[in-house]
């Protein structure tokens, strides 16, 4: 049984409501693990001079929004994640046809790629060229893949020589590289107050600090960043503009401008996630247009053209390459000469664009599905995006909901899996409409949590 006493110290409003809301901070960074026994409801409240109804008030809540479970005769514990999420975390990024409907990972349809890189690998089989591509190589031995890289760029909107390129697995690994290459223990990261959580657990690993910057519905305030330039001193700022995720949101062109503005005047580098941006055509100009000297610009094919490619590219001032470059070699030494090929050849001959838009057409088709099912409900996407961001309606709770959708055989994440703060993390869902290769599956996902919607959460109560 752990001996836990909530800190109370600065907290506001009933007291169960006060002991909850530190119990949910506990258990989101851990210090309560899943299958954590609690101490009884009465030992907690002699230790908070509190009633034991107000502590079983608490414990009551905590069941009813999934934190908790009690097991009768034995105590209350910690919830641990339902059943169909305590697979090994690579198992979700299979496509199951049976089981669970997974519409938690925002990753894109597969299966457009597929004759095209039979294609390319058979000329590869075919050519003078493979044993090279079978062995180490060097920066030098890869220049001649900068051409497709300064064209996949270009295709984003950004311009760029070969001293300001640098290739890697994908782009987390891109995001990987600029962290462990530009920032040391200690500095400051910005990121959006609702963000991809990689980069926090990254942060953590490479002993940075962090700070989120406030949003709304249009995306990243810019007084806010400024905000904490001045004040806070930051080394760098992460922000997905493009179809962010988990909003939707696409910062508009005025923003980007003042953003930049920014980032210049107060030396703070940009590193700019773009890696959605093929998908959306009508998308302003990247941030690496306003601030080419202060952003690391990031890109990769996974999304658009085929997830398991792990190609990538940075653009970023010619400065900061030689440390993009030392961090690439520490971690892979190299992007696999053998992908990248593939890569470069597809591009060049025009195949990497045409899948981009199959992909792009793909998500308008989704994204019509979705509008048609849930369309009773508001919510936030973008027609040439994968995923939907839903504020949840009435009593709902994002823990509920998705514990109630996990039981269902539905999987969603809820919004606190992307809150950079626990007080920032909203009553939300996101709903990923890309990972499902069956549309049937996805229909039927989609129709679940529909009929969810439309109950109060005590007409689905948990089973615990």
């Amino acid at each position: 049984m752990a001996i836990w006493l909530p800190d109370l110290t600065g907290r506001r409003g009933p007291k169960y409501l006060q002991i909850l809301e530190a119990m949910a901070e506990d258990i989101a960074s851990e210090r309560l693990a899943a299958g954590t026994q609690l101490p009884p409801h009465r030992e907690l409240a002699y230790q908070l001079g509190v009633s034991a109804n107000t502590t079983s008030r608490a414990y009551a809540e905590a069941v009813k929004r999934a934190l908790l479970r009690g097991e009768v005769g034995r105590g209350t514990f910690v919830r641990s994640p339902d059943a169909s999420l305590q697979a090994d975390e690579q198992a979700h990024l299979r496509r199951e046809r049976t089981g669970p409907v997974d519409l938690s990972r925002n990753l894109p349809l597969p299966g457009f790629a597929e004759p095209h890189i039979r294609r390319v690998l058979g000329e590869v089989a075919a050519g003078d060229g493979l044993p090279g591509l079978l062995d180490y190589q060097t920066d030098e031995d890869l220049l001649h893949h900068s051409e497709a890289a300064r064209i996949w760029l270009n295709s984003c909107g950004v311009e760029a020589q070969p001293d300001q390129i640098v290739t890697t697995m994908g782009g987390q690994h891109g995001l990987f590289c600029a962290l462990m290459g530009l920032l040391r223990p200690g500095d400051l990261l910005l990121t959006e107050s609702l963000t991809y959580m990689p980069v926090r657990a990254m942060a953590e690993r490479f002993g940075l600090q962090t700070a989120a910057v406030t949003m709304d519905a249009r995306g990243v305030v810019p007084e806010a960043f400024e905000k904490l330039c001045i004040g806070a001193k930051p080394k760098a700022f992460y922000l997905t503009p493009t179809l962010q995720a988990p909003t939707t949101t696409t910062l508009p062109a005025a923003r980007r401008r003042s953003i930049a503005d920014i980032a210049q005047r107060h030396g703070v580098i940009l590193i700019e996630d773009d890696v959605f941006a093929p998908l959306k055509a009508d998308r302003p100009a990247p941030l690496a247009t306003s601030a080419p000297d202060q952003t690391v610009y990031v890109t990769s094919l996974s999304k658009t053209v085929a997830p398991g490619l792990r190609v990538g590219f940075l653009r970023a001032p010619a400065a900061l390459v030689p440390a993009l470059h030392h961090a690439t070699n520490l971690s892979v030494w190299m992007t696999p000469p053998m992908t990248l090929e593939v890569a470069a050849r597809l591009i060049r001959d025009g195949t990497a664009a045409r899948l981009t838009a199959q992909q792009r057409a793909a998500a308008e088709r989704r994204q019509s599905l979705a509008r048609s099912i849930l369309g009773h409900v508001e919510f936030a996407a973008d027609p040439q995006g994968f995923h939907v961001w839903m504020p949840l309606p009435g009593a709902w709770r994002a823990d509920t909901f998705r514990a109630h959708c996990a039981r269902h055989d539905v999987l969603v994440s809820e919004g606190r899996s992307f809150a950079a703060r626990v007080s920032d993390a909203p009553e939300a869902i996101r709903i990923c409409l890309s990972h499902e290769a069956d549309e049937i599956r996805l229909k039927r996902g989609l129709q679940t949590i529909a009929n969810l919607l439309r109950l109060a959460p005590s007409e689905s109560a948990l089973e615990i």
